[in-house]
């Protein structure tokens, strides 16, 4: 059952991406790199409160997740990917399919505890 949601959630990650590529494929994604942005992105604590996350502000632990996010775009080079990944302080289903799509799973248990610190509770992946 868990393979079969696991393998469902990959499918709709590659077919959402798929589209988004195909619908955006006129377009360039900015690749601007900064102490301050990765992929255009800034890491700053507006942004932080942007994409709805309410514990506590730490640059470190927002940036390793945010490059969790980058790599997944980078992956699949969709730009709407990294914005559907840290969507709800990196909680969606879409960054869930990062870590697995990335081989991440097994340090689930430390991104788990860096998003309870910016989220503010138990994100539950």
């Amino acid at each position: 059952m868990m393979l079969q949601c696991r393998l469902t959630l990959l499918v709709l990650i590659i077919m959402t991406v798929t589209m988004l590529v195909l619908d955006q494929i006129q377009c360039s994604p900015v690749n601007t790199r900064n102490n301050n942005q990765i992929a255009g992105h800034p890491l700053s604590k507006r942004s932080f409160f942007d994409i709805q996350c309410k514990g506590v502000y730490d640059k470190s632990i927002f940036a390793r997740l945010d490059r969790i996010c980058e790599d997944c775009y980078d992956l699949f080079r969709a730009p709407q990917i990294h914005t559907l990944c840290r969507k709800d302080c990196f909680t969606s289903d879409y960054f869930k399919g990062c870590l697995e799509v990335l081989r991440l799973t097994d340090e689930s248990d430390s991104i788990q505890a860096d998003i309870m610190q910016l989220h503010g509770v138990d994100p539950g992946l």
